[in-house]
């Protein structure tokens, strides 16, 4: 049965809500790329504008700790995820991680992705309050991959 499911999933075409999630991962990936070592190249916040003040109040004496965290969560990770949901590479090693054993692991970290992504925005908000009308524009991104793969098409798509 899982076979006939694996076969099915290969000869179809990828459903476009599938295909709007991994861009919108992938996109995720490039900004987290750009500007997670933006902030840990220069932790004063300088590069893009941050004041140094603004980490007042907060477990942070610079910007390098958050650059690196979203270098390596909202950058490499969502790079990652983005390229399994496009290729879906059979590779076995993230499986063993996967919590969703009869779809593809690029699907189970797509809905992690997302989830990291409301986690960041929530932290920061609660750390930094309001500061950009970006934090809900993020929110709602991470938000819209969640229910992305969760979409019935999207789940069928990713089924071993």
């Amino acid at each position: 049965m899982k076979t006939q499911a694996k076969e099915a999933a290969a000869r179809q075409s990828t459903p476009l809500a599938s295909r709007i999630l991994g861009a919108l991962v992938f996109l995720m990936g490039v900004g987290g790329t750009i500007t997670g070592p933006m902030l840990f190249l220069r932790p004063d916040g300088s590069l893009i504008g941050f004041p140094g003040d603004m980490l007042n109040g907060t477990p942070f004496h610079d910007y390098s700790i958050p650059g690196i965290v979203m270098f390596l969560f909202l950058g490499l990770y969502s790079l990652f995820v983005g390229y399994g949901l496009v290729r879906r590479p059979p590779w076995r090693w993230p499986e063993a991680i996967n919590p969703s054993k009869d779809r593809h692991w690029a699907w189970a970290s797509s809905w992690a992705l997302g989830i990291i992504i409301l986690v960041w925005i929530t932290v920061e908000t609660a750390l930094f309050g309001y500061i950009s009308f970006l934090q809900p524009v993020v929110a709602m991104w991470g938000s819209v991959i969640i229910l992305l793969s969760l979409l019935p098409d999207v789940r069928r798509y990713y089924l071993r």
